[in-house]
């Protein structure tokens, strides 16, 4: 009885060598499971994302970014886009956003505006220098969108409000060419500081105003622009743009402006609704 008392007591020393067994054996399925899942399957999780998205949030589902890194996609975001195949993967750039960098939702809608304003530039200047009338019809890139400067001489006799036939055909054409963009036109009067005094004109306000209401009848009537995107204003001999004191200076300033108007400014006109 002694002697198997003996070995029984022997045998239980030795059993803390089966827990340890088990240890290791949960601790190496422990770590086995962590590193399969730092393994991501990028189709299947963004599949399972856009599900998500679309029974959660009843919108179109959204797009996954996931960064690349040696070991394969990981959670962390990255922003950049996924990999074209045979380019190299880089190391992800973490870069801390500043609000007043960060790119407006509306950038994309600015790029294709300036598109189109130099385009609708480019026909205008092509179409002036095909009737050599560079001179006369020149259009300018401004702050506010683009300017279209008609010289007087192009659209009325002197002193007069009365659109010329020809003028007629040429506003007509320019017409076509401003309908490519749904932006507000404004159309500006201008004069010399000449005065005038006449039974229709008392001043130089009423021949400015006068001039660009006509034009603007001809874009809206005959050049089909829709008339909620035009408005007229008369400057007179206030906003010149050369010097009075000479001849050529005068000639400058006698114009009517055709200002297609970038949309941001558009918050500014009567009737648009607030940012």
């Amino acid at each position: 009885m002694a002697r198997k008392h003996k070995e029984e007591s022997h045998a239980n020393h030795e059993r803390w060598l089966i827990t340890y067994s088990d240890l290791i054996t949960l601790l190496m399925i422990f770590f086995i499971i962590m590193y399969s899942m730092s393994q991501v399957d990028a189709a299947k999780f963004r599949a399972v994302a856009d599900s998500l998205n679309v029974t959660l949030g009843g919108g179109t589902p959204s797009k996954v970014d996931l960064a690349t890194s040696s070991s394969g996609p990981s959670f962390i975001d990255s922003g950049s886009n996924s990999q074209v195949p045979g380019q190299s993967s880089k190391p992800p750039v973490i870069t801390q956003m500043n609000p007043e960098n960060t790119p407006s939702e509306g950038s994309g809608q600015n790029d294709l505006e300036t598109l189109t304003i130099e385009g609708i530039k480019t026909k205008l200047d092509q179409f002036a220098a095909e009737n050599n009338i560079q001179t006369k019809l020149v259009s300018s890139i401004e702050e506010r969108g683009l300017v279209v400067s008609i010289q007087d001489t192009l659209l009325f006799a002197s002193g007069s409000a009365d659109i010329t036939s020809a003028a007629q055909n040429i506003l007509k054409k320019i017409s076509t060419v401003l309908k490519a963009s749904p932006n507000y036109i404004k159309v500006e009067g201008h004069t010399d500081n000449l005065p005038i005094h006449t039974a229709q004109f008392p001043s130089n306000w009423e021949l400015s105003v006068l001039r660009a209401t006509n034009v603007l009848q001809i874009l809206g009537t005959e050049g089909g622009i829709d008339s909620q995107r035009l408005s007229a204003t008369g400057y007179g001999e206030y906003r010149p743009v050369a010097d009075n004191k000479t001849e050529a200076g005068r000639a400058a300033n006698r114009r009517v402006d055709l200002v297609i108007l970038r949309s941001k400014y558009e918050l500014v006109e009567p009737g648009s609704s607030s940012p």
